[in-house]
Parts: C-alpha cells; structure tokens; sequence
C-alpha cells in the first residue's frame, strides 16, 4: 500500500557536514533543528475531497566529526497526510488519492545550510520521495507547471510512477514541488491515472500554511 508510509526518512539522512566548523562541532549536547508543521487549507482539502488522515513528527539523528571532535545532530521533520477515496476498476473503492506535505528544517551552521534538500532538483527529491513511500517506483518526468507556493512562483514536477496497492499494480501520477520558508517545504501529490486530480493537487499545493 502506497498511503501510510514514512516520506521523509531518507531526506537528512545525506546530511554532510565540511570541515573546519570549529564552533559547530564544540560542545557536549546535541545540535537540535526543528521545523515548523505545514499543513493545507482545511477548506481547499475538504472541497477536493480530501481529510487530514495523520501528523507527525520525525527526528534524524546523525554524529558529525572534525578536528577531532565529534557532534550530534538532531532534526526534526513534519509531515501532514491527506488521503482521498477514489474507486478504479482493478482495485475498486479505497483510499488512493494522498497528499503529503514535508517540512524539513534547513539546518543552517555559520550562514550554510547542510540539508540536502536544498540542493535537490525535483528528479532526486521525487527519488528520495518515491524509495521511502512503500509500494512506489520508476518516476519519470512528464510535465512541468507553475503554481505559487508560499507566496513564491515555483515549478510543480509531474511523474508517472507505478504503485502496488493490495497486491495489484496501479499506474499513478506523483506531483512534487518544493519552497523555502524558514523550512524546506516539500509536497508530493499521489493518485492513480485514471483519476482526474491534477487541479486538485495543485491547489493545495497553493494553499499550504507554514507554519501552521
């Protein structure tokens, strides 16, 4: 089942960190980044049919060495799921439309930020996205638009994918886009071909509130 899975696990896990951070790296207790939640627009889900199904909160653990010294890092990210019933004809009525919206902290050390999210095009952010939520795989690019996301003009990305859904293969489209508050924002949209959700999909993508 493609709902329901853990969407950011691998997103801090490429943390790196140069070296020379003198400052950084001193200390005994942990360096701690917590995001902000994101959510959408409670009325712009529930008018596309979709409800708020789980929060969380999701915190990466990593030790850093240098100058022979060694320091934890702790980030936090938060992750809104929405989900959607839609009936198709190999799978028939279930929760298949999902809509995930990530907040990830920047992680910023003396003026650079270390998250590897900031660096990802939409290509490795749908990978990243796509090898963490279960019963996905082979994204690839089929169209681009714009929509403004936080207040910003950002591209929105379009794959086909495939999902395994209860043992059957359902093709599906992923929608991903990324903006930058405090927080990286990253939303990634998931419905089945058939389904008629792009529309929807990008509107709450334009209604997301960070923080929310």
């Amino acid at each position: 089942m493609y709902t329901r899975r853990r969407v950011a696990t691998g997103a801090l896990a490429a943390l790196t960190l140069g070296g020379g951070c003198l400052d950084f790296v001193t200390g005994e207790e942990a360096l701690t980044f917590e995001a902000e939640p994101a959510r959408t627009d409670e009325e712009t889900a529930s008018d596309a049919g979709y409800e708020l199904e789980e929060e969380e909160s999701q915190t990466v653990e990593r030790e850093f060495s240098a100058a022979g010294q060694t320091r934890t890092v702790e980030a936090t990210n938060e992750i809104a799921t929405y989900e959607k019933t839609m009936r198709i004809p190999v799978v028939g009525e279930a929760k298949l439309g999902v809509f995930a919206v990530i907040s990830s902290p920047a992680v910023e050390v003396a003026g650079k930020t270390f998250n590897p999210i900031g660096d990802y095009d939409h290509d490795e952010l749908v990978e990243m996205l796509t090898s963490n939520y279960e019963g996905l795989s082979d994204p690839e690019k089929v169209d681009e638009r714009s929509a403004t996301v936080l207040g910003s003009d950002e591209t929105v990305s379009k794959y086909e994918a495939t999902a395994t859904f209860e043992g059957q293969e359902v093709d599906v489209f992923v929608h991903v886009a990324k903006a930058r508050d405090d927080d990286f924002v990253v939303p990634l949209g998931v419905y089945p071909r058939d389904a008629d959700e792009e529309e929807n999909v990008v509107s709450m993508m334009e209604a997301i509130e960070h923080p929310a």
